[in-house]
């Protein structure tokens, strides 16, 4: 080895494992040196809830003594472990004490926006520092990004009689909402000692994090502790109500009424005495499904009608969803008739006069195809569409997108721009996806696509207006119902699947008029029959 390079690797290394400690009002935390970024892992944003603590709201913790080490994640929140697939990338260690968050930021950082990133997995699994999260590229642009866990899955959204019995507001449930709502008070009040501005902080999410956008949205204990919104495949599905069966869904009390009964729990005591990966693993055998529940005080009503009330937070947003959403999602579609025949007759006798609408969009030509854009829009496009005119409607900017990219390693297995695919070229990780994910390509092309959407994205937070150097702008949403297509490469558009969201808001309106039965799930052959009703289409 040479003096040279000897004395390069002396300066260099310093660099890449040097500790650096910053003092927050949490208390001073010691991370590391990345390149140019400052990376802090596993900070602690709330009490543990653990055995006694199971659904108990988020405790903020008292400012810690010394300095605590930042540099390993956490554990993820205890979750089942499922069968191999292209997202299966199963934490290093899991367990009930995982509130926690991590940090990227600048050396220099100084009242740099913050994007605060919370991850997918339908409410059941995921964790906020999977390797395609992670923040260095997004951070690099100019950004404080901050993932965090959440309580998931029982642990995280059981209602329970007993349990609002003992709380002092008598709600229970939505102890994963609270959680988010912890990890934002705790940006709020330590995101400056990490030059991050919490004047200027994006709440940003994919599939069920994007649904927590929502929720993040429309609960009023959120209100005011962010600024800008970004909805990556939302689904404004229906929400259980805690105490009340309504629209074909039981009282979230009830159903955990159900699943306590299920595993053979006599009381509440006997639920938190239990393992948290039994009980975890138990409750999802056993049917049990997580969601937020409108309890009046974190969930006021359905999402549809806060949207329809204008009573949703005023701030820009940035959403849309993928071409493909339902190409590695196959377990959503609906029924396939047995021929172009059955297939009309099963869509004019539940759809009646809405029938050649549908069958315009979605013909018996190809049914396969036809059945994957009829989920695709009725969950995410819909979604997509209802939150660009939503913001628009109460004063706000928003920004709406399709993501129609493809690569061959995915096109060629019959996923193009399937689910989540857009992440890898948000973050720009295309290189730390779960083992199963089709590999990208390490071409100029996909370098500069996933350039091009992690400037827009960042753009996004600093200014509420998405721009990128060399792209083409993106207007807002706006009277033309602009959008940006992310194919090759972006291009702007106008007036995404004419026809698409006008079906599917009147579908949603005459089930929600009916009463006794959910919206989104059931659609296409699956739907119940659309009878007419006041005020809907």
């Amino acid at each position: 080895m040479t003096l040279r390079l000897l004395a390069a690797l002396m300066l260099a290394t310093p660099a890449l494992a040097e500790p650096v400690v910053v003092r927050a009002p949490a208390g001073a935390v010691e991370g590391r040196t990345e390149g140019a970024l400052r990376v802090f892992r596993g900070i602690p944003y709330a009490q543990p809830p653990v055995g006694a603590l199971r659904w108990k709201p988020p405790v903020a913790l008292p400012a810690w003594q010394g300095v605590r080490a930042a540099t390993a994640f956490g554990n993820a929140c205890v979750q089942p472990r499922g069968p191999a697939g292209i997202y299966t990338d199963p934490p290093a260690s899991m367990g009930e004490d995982c509130l926690t968050l991590n940090v990227w930021a600048p050396r220099d950082a100084r009242k740099l926006p913050v994007i605060v990133w919370i991850h997918g997995g339908a409410l059941v699994s995921g964790f906020g520092h999977a390797a395609m999260y992670d923040g260095a590229k997004l951070a690099q642009r100019g950004a404080i990004v901050v993932s965090i866990n959440y309580r998931l899955g029982v642990l995280g959204y059981l209602a329970h009689p007993s349990l609002s019995a003992e709380a002092p507001d008598g709600v229970s449930g939505n102890y994963g909402l609270q959680d988010q709502v912890a990890a934002l008070r705790w940006v709020r009040d330590n995101a400056a000692a990490f030059g991050g501005d919490p004047a200027n902080v994006t709440i940003a999410g994919e599939s069920a994090g994007a649904l927590s956008v929502m929720y993040l949205m429309a609960s009023p204990p959120a209100r005011g502790l962010f600024h800008k919104a970004i909805a990556q495949s939302a689904y404004m599905v229906t929400t259980p109500e805690l105490k009340q069966p309504r629209h074909g869904l039981p009282a979230a009390e009830a159903a955990g009424t159900q699943v306590m009964t299920a595993l053979g729990a006599r009381d509440l005591a006997a639920l938190r005495a239990m393992d948290a990966t039994a009980l975890t693993e138990g409750a999802a055998g056993k049917g049990y499904g997580p969601w937020g529940n409108v309890d009046g005080k974190w969930l006021t009503r359905q999402l549809v009608d806060t949207w329809d009330r204008g009573e949703q937070a005023p701030v820009p947003v940035l959403a849309g969803f993928n071409a493909g959403e339902i190409r590695s999602l196959r377990m959503l579609l609906p029924p396939k008739p047995a021929s172009r025949e059955a297939y009309e007759q099963a869509i004019r006798a539940r759809y009646l006069d809405l029938a050649d609408a549908f069958l315009r969009l979605y013909p018996a030509r190809d049914m396969g195809e036809s059945a994957l854009a009829t989920t695709r829009d009725a969950l995410y496009g819909w979604t997509s569409t209802r939150l660009a005119i939503g913001q628009t409607a109460i004063g706000r900017p928003a920004y709406l997108y399709l993501f129609d990219h493809g690569y061959p390693a995915a096109d060629d297995n019959g996923l193009h721009a399937f689910h989540a695919s857009e992440i890898p070229y948000v973050f720009g990780t295309a290189t730390r996806l779960p083992a199963l994910w089709p590999r990208v390509p390490d071409t100029v092309a996909e370098r500069r696509l996933a350039t091009a959407m992690g400037d827009y994205w960042v753009s996004f937070a600093r200014d509420g207006a998405p721009r990128a150097p060399g792209q083409p702008d993106w207007p807002v949403y706006g009277r033309e119902a602009h959008h940006m297509t992310f194919a090759a490469t972006p291009q702007p558009g106008t007036r995404l699947f004419p026809g698409m969201f006008a079906l599917h808001e009147a579908a949603m309106c005459r089930r929600r008029a009916a009463g006794d039965q959910p919206w989104n799930w059931n659609t296409g052959t699956a739907s119940p029959v659309l009878a007419k009703a006041d005020g809907c289409r």
